[in-house]
């Protein structure tokens, strides 16, 4: 039986240009990412469905584990800088009364354990370096997101199951 390397996938939404896309998929391999494949969402989208912009599947704490190593500082930096131009933050209508677009973020999910970090557009620089730290085995369910208020990353659906 021979083992299949590890894949990056990335689902992209269909406003996601393609010179965009092409961008990120060669600051995750920048990264040390594994190979990745892109495929598009399909043009309707249903109820239940999550409101990100891209979706990367990919080993996700072997990637952060790499992100942290001296020789890949600048790949990180260009890669937070494509998180804002992927994500989206919302933006309010213009009478007030709701939003007029939704916040899209960039989800890094694990296709193993199916755990996913939330990367929102706005995103403070203490956040990604948590991030390059954080211990995934210590979380159960996800997405995670990073609250600002007590500067760390978290999982609502793990503190509600206590």
């Amino acid at each position: 039986m021979t083992d299949v390397p590890p894949r990056a996938e990335l689902l992209l939404a269909q406003e996601v240009p393609d010179d965009l896309a092409e961008e990120l998929v060669a600051a995750l391999s920048a990264l040390g990412a594994p190979p990745a494949r892109t495929r598009r969402t399909i043009g309707h989208r249903g109820v239940a469905d999550i409101p990100w912009a891209v979706l990367v599947s990919l080993p996700l704490q072997a990637f952060l584990g790499g992100l942290g190593a001296e020789a890949m500082k600048d790949a990180y930096a260009s890669f937070k800088g494509l998180v804002r131009k992927v994500a989206r933050p919302a933006s309010p209508a213009p009478d007030g009364l709701g939003d007029a677009r939704e916040a899209r973020p960039l989800l890094l999910q694990d296709p193993v354990g199916g755990l996913g970090v939330v990367l929102e557009a706005d995103l403070p620089a203490e956040a990604y370096e948590r991030l390059v730290g954080l211990d995934l085995t210590a979380f159960s369910a996800g997405p995670l997101h990073y609250d600002r208020a007590q500067g760390r990353w978290r999982s609502v659906l793990d503190e509600a199951a206590g």
